[in-house]
C-alpha cells in the first residue's frame, strides 16, 4: 500500500521518531464550476471557497495539496449497486431521467436533481475518500482532509439527501479492506448520518456516532435506536449551543472513543449545525466544531476528516478552512489576510441573508462564541448514550 504522504523529520507520539506524516488536503477544481442548480441549496461554492481561503491564509502550500481521483465503477460497486451506478452515469450523459428511473433511484427530484456533473462530481469526492482510506491504512499514522467527501446519506441503490454516492462509507471500507480493524466514525452534521450507520449496523469493526438535530430530516437516529449495535446517536434539541457541544464531547464522545480504541478515525464536519446556516435550527459557532476536531484527533493515529452539509457560503467556507488550520496545529482565530478577505467579499448568495451580509462574514474567520446552559434534554441524551460504554467492557 502506498505511503506517499508529505513527510517531515519532526517526532510525535504516534509516529516513528524519524518520520512524521503531515496532513494532506484532497480537492478538485470540479467543485468550482459545478452546481446542483440555481435554486438548490448546493448552488453555492463550498469546497472551492475552503481551498481558496486556506491558500490565501498561507495554510495550503502546493506540497500538501492533491487533486482527487475519480472512483471507478468497480470501486463504487464495493458499496453501491451496479445498476444504480450505471443509471447515474447514464443520467449525466443524457441529462434526463425517465419516470421509472427517477422513482427507482430517487434521481431527478428536488433534492437530487439532474445536473451536468451529477456522476463525475460525486465519483470524484468518493474517489478522494477511497484514496484517503488506502493511504492512511498503508501508513503508521497520518491525517487526510477531504471536505467534499461528507456525503453520508446515499444508499447502496438510491440517492438521498443531496448525496449520490456515500463517500464516508467507501472511505471506511477502504480502511477496513486494507487491514485496519477498528474505525470510529463521528458525524457532527445537523442531519443524522443514516447512510453510514446503516452500512455498518452489523459490523463490529465500526462504531458510528452521530450528533444531529432531533426531529429533522431524515427523522432517524433516536437515542434508543439499535441498543445492541455499535451505533450511538445523540439527537439534540434546537438552539443547541457551544457549551452543550463541549459537554457531549467531554462526557460521551471522547470516553466512547477511548473505550473503543480505534485504529482509524473518520470525522464528518457538516457546517449546517452552525447558527447562520439556513437548513437547521442549531446554534453552534465554528469554534465549537474546531474544538471538537482538535479533541477528537488524538483518539487514533490515522485520521480522515470530511465535510458534509453547509448551505451558507460564508459560514461553511470559513469553518472548513479553519478545520484545515486545526489539523495543522494552527490557530484559525486570526484576522484574515487581505487576500482571504478578498475571497470572502467575492462570494454571493441568492437567499435574503446574502443580499445584505453582515461585515463580520468578510472580516473574521472565527464566529462569536455561542455559550449557553446545558439543558436537561441534552443531559438525558448523554445519559442514554453512556450505556454504550458497556459494549466495550
Amino acid at each position: 500500500m502506498p505511503t506517499d504522504f508529505p513527510t517531515a523529520d519532526v517526532p510525535t507520539a504516534d509516529c516513528p521518531s524519524d518520520v512524521t506524516i503531515r496532513p494532506l488536503f484532497l480537492g478538485s477544481e470540479i467543485y468550482r464550476g459545478s452546481s446542483y442548480g440555481a435554486k438548490h441549496p448546493l448552488a453555492i461554492p463550498r469546497v472551492s471557497t475552503a481551498i481558496d481561503l486556506s491558500r490565501a491564509m498561507g495554510w495550503l502550500p502546493d506540497t500538501v495539496y492533491r487533486d482527487s481521483p475519480m472512483a471507478t465503477p468497480h470501486e463504487l460497486a464495493r458499496f453501491h449497486a451496479p445498476d444504480y451506478i450505471a443509471a447515474l452515469h447514464r443520467a449525466e450523459a443524457e441529462q434526463r431521467v425517465d419516470a421509472g428511473t427517477g422513482e427507482r433511484y430517487n434521481l431527478g427530484r428536488l433534492e437530487n436533481p439532474v445536473f451536468p456533473e451529477m456522476y463525475r462530481r460525486p465519483a470524484i469526492s468518493t474517489g478522494a475518500a477511497i484514496l484517503a482510506g488506502r493511504l492512511l491504512a498503508g501508513a503508521p499514522a497520518g491525517i487526510v482532509y477531504s471536505p467534499a467527501s461528507g456525503t453520508h446519506h446515499a444508499r447502496p441503490g438510491r440517492a438521498s439527501g443531496f448525496c449520490y454516492f456515500n463517500a464516508p462509507v467507501l472511505g471506511i471500507l477502504a480502511l477496513l479492506d486494507s487491514g485496519v480493524e477498528r474505525v470510529l466514525y463521528v458525524d457532527l452534521d445537523a442531519h443524522h448520518g443514516d447512510g453510514v450507520e446503516d452500512a455498518f449496523a452489523d459490523d463490529d469493526r465500526v462504531l458510528t456516532l452521530s450528533v444531529h438535530e432531533d426531529g429533522r430530516w431524515p427523522f432517524t437516529g433516536k437515542a434508543e435506536d439499535r441498543p445492541g449495535a455499535l451505533a450511538c446517536n445523540l439527537p439534540v434539541p434546537p438552539e443547541f449551543n457551544d457549551t452543550e457541544m463541549d459537554y457531549l464531547l467531554e462526557t460521551v464522545i471522547l470516553p466512547l472513543g477511548l473505550a473503543f480504541r480505534p485504529q482509524a478515525l473518520v470525522i464528518q464536519t457538516g457546517a449546517d449545525a452552525l447558527a447562520e446556516d439556513p437548513l437547521s435550527r442549531l446554534e453552534l459557532s465554528n469554534g465549537a466544531l474546531w474544538r471538537a476536531v482538535r479533541a477528537l484527533m488524538g483518539l487514533a493515529p490515522r485520521v480522515l476528516v470530511v465535510g458534509g452539509g453547509g448551505y451558507n457560503p460564508w459560514s461553511v467556507g470559513r469553518c472548513w478552512a479553519g478545520i484545515w488550520a486545526v489539523l495543522n496545529g494552527i490557530d484559525p482565530a486570526v484576522p484574515p489576510t487581505p487576500e482571504a478577505e478578498g475571497v470572502l467579499r467575492a462570494l454571493s448568495w441568492s437567499r435574503a441573508a446574502g443580499r445584505n451580509p453582515p461585515e463580520h462574514w468578510f472580516t473574521t474567520l472565527v464566529d462569536a462564541p455561542r455559550p449557553g446552559p446545558v439543558r436537561e434534554e441534552v443531559r438525558r441524551v448523554a445519559a442514554a448514550a453512556k450505556t454504550k460504554m458497556e459494549l466495550f467492557g
